[in-house]
C-alpha cells in the first residue's frame, strides 16, 4: 500500500474538483461536495489533515490513493 502523502485540505478541495465533485453546502469550516450518490464532508484549515481523516476523505469518495495521486 502506498503511503499517505501530507496534504492540506484546499489541494483535496482542488483535486475533487478535477474528478467531478460539485461544493453543494458549507457551514462554519465544514465543506460539502458531492458526486451522484457519494457526499464527502471535509473540515477546512490551514494545517496539513491526520492521516486517518484524509484516509476517511479517501472513503468517502471511494477514491483509491493512486487514482488521488493521479491528479496531484
Amino acid at each position: 500500500m502506498p503511503k499517505l502523502p501530507a496534504v492540506k485540505p484546499k489541494v483535496i478541495i482542488k483535486i475533487l474538483k478535477k474528478a467531478g465533485f460539485i461544493h453543494v453546502r458549507s457551514k462554519g469550516s465544514h465543506f460539502q461536495f458531492k458526486k451522484g450518490n457519494l457526499l464527502v464532508t471535509i473540515h477546512f484549515h490551514n494545517k496539513e489533515l491526520k492521516t486517518e481523516t484524509f484516509r476517511s476523505i479517501l472513503r468517502q469518495a471511494k477514491m483509491s490513493i493512486e487514482e488521488f495521486n493521479k491528479f496531484l
